[in-house]
């Protein structure tokens, strides 16, 4: 007899049943999580590391998508890689005190919609 009850039962999936999709969808909602709980400008700990950490995800993803073997479409990474472009600069624009978070929390959201299907790619 087992005494240990599995994961699964918990709620828990196993990695193996994860799909890349939904890794994305939970890297993006952890970080657009801090930056929704965190002040809209940098001015507490918690604002810059949540917008720090949105900065390294789009780097991250960036990366991803400028690599040969990144199966997506070109064009779809052209727009993505523009949009990491963007939210890079507007991190940085944030972290020194010249722009808010909102941008950044509404492009998130954006996205987390498009891993999950609910808007057209």
């Amino acid at each position: 007899m087992n005494a240990v009850t599995p994961l699964t039962q918990h709620g828990y999936k196993s990695a193996a049943l994860r799909n890349p999709r939904d890794a994305e969808y939970d890297a993006f909602s952890r970080v657009t999580r801090l930056l929704r709980q965190a002040p809209r400008h940098c001015i507490t700990a918690e604002a810059v590391q949540a917008v720090h950490l949105n900065n390294e995800l789009w780097t991250i993803l960036a990366a991803d998508l400028a690599e040969p073997g990144n199966a997506l479409p070109e064009a779809m990474r052209a727009g993505l890689l523009s949009l990491a472009g963007f939210c890079l600069r507007r991190g940085h624009a944030a972290l020194a005190g010249e722009a808010g978070t909102d941008a950044l929390i509404d492009i998130n959201l954006s996205i987390m919609k498009g891993l999950r299907g609910e808007v057209a790619a």
